[in-house]
């Protein structure tokens, strides 16, 4: 089977294009994969514990106090959280009233949805975010 130049460049460039579309959707699943695993806060705390136990050479006196400093770290950060989640709330509904202003009623049935999706999503999320 004899095939013309034109058809060999044409399955050459086929072959190329299938490759750089395969390249660049596995590149992006790769990338949402890396994002959407984030460490949990307490596997990122047993991680950190361990490398300044192994590189640190910590005493087990040290990792208890390590421990607790870290305790009093995130209760502090938790409160310092709860407390500005009202301001933050305000801010955001503020921003939806200015949106609100501008948005014709098609739109504001639409901005509607997308809140809504977005509270939806959060919920899923475990509640990380700002939520509205």
């Amino acid at each position: 089977m004899n095939f013309s130049r034109a058809a060999i460049a044409a399955y050459v460039g086929l072959i190329f294009a299938s490759g750089a579309v395969l390249g660049f959707y596995s590149n992006r699943l790769y990338i949402a994969t890396q994002a959407s695993e984030k460490p949990r806060p307490e596997e990122f705390r047993k991680k950190l514990l361990e490398t300044f136990r192994d590189r640190l050479h910590l005493t087990d006196d040290q990792v208890t106090k390590v421990n607790a400093i870290m305790d009093e770290t995130r209760s502090r950060v938790e409160e310092t959280r709860r407390q500005m989640k009202p301001a933050y709330q305000k801010i955001h509904e503020e921003q939806d009233q200015k949106f609100r202003a501008i948005l014709t009623p098609d739109q504001l049935t639409e901005f509607d949805k997308i809140l809504k999706e977005r509270a939806e999503r959060q919920k899923q999320n475990g509640g990380r975010g700002v939520s509205r």
